[in-house]
């Protein structure tokens, strides 16, 4: 008892606590696109980028991260750094955005403000921190100045087109935008007297462009230092342009790329990010070239934690698609378009270093896997088809191994395989990949080496599952959006073995279990069913046979093994993530928590122990709920897309999640969270679960079988008295027939045998159940059973014909039963039967007779 109290104050700690105690530990990914969603502050180092719902702020040097999550759900699209450091500007994207302040240290939000009506495309401080500008996308075309500390707008103005980036020059008194055929100077007026008044005029000065009006700019900068005067922007076309306190185009040169992406100033050089990975130095004082950036990864390359870099020149490169400089560190940090981080040591740029380099996925992740070694690593799938090892508990090298899963490299970037499933043996020797083209690849995970690739599917796989070591049977599962289901038997080179066609739709879900002696296999698809196999053996061939189908009343969309492998959890599309037993395919249970929650789960993994289930739905959040009650322990927010794939690692210290926005994030689980309840326990909770909405009807008398001959209908086969169930309460007007109370009341089971077969039965939907014997434990999920009131007038008509057979009538009840005799409803034939003289008395004092006799005087026709 003093454990069970313990373990109990200790997941009450944790239903408290988990709030704060849920940790996000790392994010592997960016979704920056642009130089506005890219900052960093020369007085702590701290480089900020967004990656979906979170602002990423990355000190290079420690190799340590830490973060800043938008609880709205709206992924951010433009960041800023102030003056001092101490605070972060950013913009949204999506209906309605808002523009935020936040704090650097703790991460808490400052202020917010709402002008704009799609997406903010652009943010900055002014030098002094005083103000804030913000400017909309194309759709919004609005340039707004704020007043952040008080949280009201001064000024704004429209824009005839798309603005891609703003500068503030370097003493405020002006800032620039540029875009599409667009660069414009705004000048800002805030003495005093305007002020108080609230109105700051906002003029804005086009800059002369001359014959270059027509180009699109997509990066600004002001100078800074000896070149305070000048304004730099730079075309697609990768076009350097510099214009002068006048705003005349003064000077320009071509670039050596074939376009341009973004753009950085400071006071000794002008950064340009150019395509095939480029990064061009220049002087700013006469736009002299000085140096040009070694070039990252090669496009497909396989890349380690260790080795990043092409020395040969393989190519090709991803472009330079953001850039922001450092000048207290000299450090320049560029995002690539494949989604990797890398901050350059620029002190000398004829020799520039990397000091730290991140890879991630350039694309949605599919699927997350854990790897059995090393320990507290997992796999990840990608649509730019990699497949990669992730260890965030190494301090700046997260990524281990990562691999291209097309072994044509002569095709085209576009044309290579996009990963859909993917699974690991429980040997942690093969790793099976299934793409949007359904082929299926099988590797050798030590050596990187494609065994075997076999076309499986006519469209791409959706799910793959090997089975457990302890089964007997090493067999690899398929399912596809082709609506079939593919055994494959790894012993014998990956043959095919059986071929599942039962689905209607496409097969969401495939899950194998095995507890040593039997083999079984769970599936759902979107035709809202869920099926249910047995592994049976015939000599050295073996086969799934179908035990049972379920539909559901709505979709599900995932499912995931529960408790050992003796239970699945189906999230279903009715918000609710139901439980059954996998051998007998009975609900056990059904966890529903609505609070808070505004989407239903589209991926559902419970952990190793069996104690915590978490499901990421489509409102973008990720909750955790506890297995045995159901009760949601903490929401999770961060993603900015609906989530894709749900882990616990082995060790249950982290929580991994995956999305369509390409961002993986590792959620660090409080150690104090519930284990896994012992065998009594569990047993001890199982007992004390009484179903208050259960109502039982009896005694009554067991329904025979249905014989051969309609002689022996009036024999009874058994003794002990049934009863009927059901899943809510009787009708009152039932029950006062019945001289029961109006209030039901729980009477627990007694006795289970088989169901009645019967001509009627079978092509009814109703099911009668007897009750279970005396030596069986009261287990709710095993004696949970609907039942209608047809049933129940089927158990009468029973009654009447054992009753016949004991007052000796048997030729009256086989004609009623065969249909060709006319069953009497009137009081007169209760009196030829030898009932009670009294019609009126004899309805009351036996009304299940004549309800039946009405019943099959309308339907007797049914029973031939």
């Amino acid at each position: 008892m003093a454990e069970s109290r313990d373990c109990g104050g200790q997941r009450q700690g944790f239903r408290k606590t988990s709030r704060g105690r849920v940790k996000l530990e790392k994010v592997l990914g960016v979704s920056t696109s642009s130089s506005g969603a890219l900052a960093s502050d020369p007085n702590s180092g701290l480089v900020a980028y967004p990656a979906g719902c979170v602002v990423v702020l990355l000190h290079p040097q420690l190799k340590t991260q830490r973060h800043i999550i938008n609880t709205s759900r709206k992924p951010f699209s433009a960041l800023a750094f102030s003056g001092d450091g101490k605070h972060l500007v950013t913009g949204e994207s999506g209906h309605l955005p808002r523009v935020r302040v936040w704090q650097v240290d703790g991460g808490a939000e400052t202020t917010g403000v709402q002008n704009h009506k799609f997406a903010v495309s652009c943010v900055a401080f002014s030098p002094d921190g005083a103000y804030v500008v913000s400017v909309g996308s194309a759709n919004d075309a609005t340039v707004c100045v704020w007043d952040w500390r008080r949280g009201s707008i001064l000024a704004s103005n429209k824009v005839s087109s798309d603005v891609s980036a703003v500068s503030f020059s370097e003493d405020g008194g002006y800032f620039v935008t540029a875009g599409k055929r667009h660069v414009k100077f705004w000048y800002l007026d805030i003495s005093e007297e305007r002020r108080v008044n609230g109105t700051v005029p906002l003029m804005g000065r086009s800059g002369l462009l001359g014959e270059r009006h027509e180009d699109i700019f997509c990066g600004v900068a002001c100078g800074r230092g000896p070149t305070a005067s000048s304004t730099y922007a730079v075309t697609e076309t990768a076009l350097l342009c510099r214009f002068d306190a006048e705003r005349r185009l003064e000077a320009r040169v071509r670039l050596e790329a074939a376009c341009a992406r973004s753009l950085a100033a400071a006071a000794d050089f002008v950064f340009c990010g150019c395509s095939d990975g480029a990064v061009h130095v220049l002087d700013p004082v006469d736009l002299r070239y000085l140096a040009t950036l070694p070039c990252p990864h090669h496009l497909g390359a396989e890349l380690t934690s260790h080795r990043h870099l092409d020395g040969g020149r393989r190519g090709p490169y991803p472009d330079a698609a953001a850039l922001t400089f450092d000048p207290a560190a000299r450090h320049l940090t560029c995002v690539y378009s494949d989604r990797s981080v890398y901050v350059w040591d620029v002190s000398r740029p004829r020799s520039a270093a990397a000091v730290y380099s991140a890879v991630y996925h350039a694309a949605a992740v599919w699927n997350v896997q854990v790897c059995p070694s090393p320990s507290s690593s997992f796999l990840t799938c990608s649509s730019d088809g990699t497949v990669r090892q992730w260890l965030p508990d190494l301090c700046g090298k997260d990524l281990l191994r990562s691999f291209r899963a097309a072994d044509d490299r002569s095709r085209p970037q576009a044309a290579r395989p996009e990963l859909r499933a993917l699974a690991v043996s429980p040997d942690g020797r093969r790793l099976a990949t299934g793409d949007r083209c359904g082929i299926l690849r099988i590797y050798d995970w030590e050596f990187l080496e494609e065994l075997v690739k076999i076309e499986a599917h006519d469209s791409e796989i959706l799910a793959l599952e090997f089975s457990p070591m302890c089964a007997g049977a090493n067999l690899l599962a398929s399912a596809g959006r082709d609506r079939l289901i593919r055994v494959f038997n790894a012993d014998a080179g990956y043959r095919l073995e059986q071929t599942l066609g039962d689905h209607s739709a496409a097969v969401l879900a495939v899950k194998i279990a095995g507890d040593g002696t039997s083999l079984r296999m769970v599936s759902c698809g979107t035709d809202k069913s869920v099926y249910f196999y047995s592994w049976e053996r015939t000599g050295r061939a073996g086969s799934f046979r179908r035990t049972r189908h379920l539909v559901e009343k709505t979709a599900p969309h995932d499912m995931d093994l529960a408790a050992s492998g003796t239970h699945v959890a189906v999230a279903c599309q009715d918000r609710m993530v139901r439980v059954y037993d996998v051998k007998t395919g009975k609900l056990s249970k059904c966890l529903k928590d609505t609070s808070g929650c505004e989407g239903a789960p589209l991926k559902v993994h419970a952990d190793p122990s069996g104690s915590l289930l978490a499901t990421g739905c489509s409102d973008k959040n990720v909750h955790i709920f506890e297995y045995r009650s159901g009760e949601r322990l903490a929401t999770l927010a961060g993603h900015s897309e609906p989530v894709t794939a749900l882990r616990f690692g082995e060790d249950r210290r982290y929580l991994t999640s995956a999305s369509g926005d390409g961002c993986v994030l590792v959620w660090r689980l409080d150690p104090r969270a519930p284990a896994a309840l012992s065998t009594e326990e569990l047993a001890r909770e199982k007992s004390a679960v009484v179903r208050r909405e259960t109502f039982i009807v009896g005694p009554a008398p067991r329904t025979p079988e249905l014989p051969s001959s309609s002689s022996s209908l009036l024999e009874p086969e058994g003794e002990g008295p049934p009863s009927i169930r059901t899943n809510g309460k009787m009708p009152a007007w039932f029950r006062k027939l019945q001289g029961e109370p109006l209030t039901s009341t729980y009477v627990p089971p007694e006795a289970e045998s088989a169901p009645v077969r019967n001509r009627w039965l079978e092509n009814s939907p109703l099911v009668v159940l007897p009750a279970p014997a005396n030596n069986v434990d009261d287990d709710d999920d095993d004696d949970f059973y609907p039942q209608t009131l047809e049933g129940l007038l089927t158990e009468d008509e029973d009654q009447e014909l054992e009753s016949a057979a004991r007052d000796g009538d048997e030729r009256t009840a086989a004609e009623d039963v065969d249909g060709d005799a006319p069953v009497g409803t009137s009081p007169d034939s209760f009196r030829a039967d030898g009932a009670e003289a009294d019609a009126g008395q004899d309805f009351l004092l036996r009304p299940p007779l004549a309800v039946c006799r009405r019943f099959l005087s309308r339907y007797g026709h049914r029973l031939r």
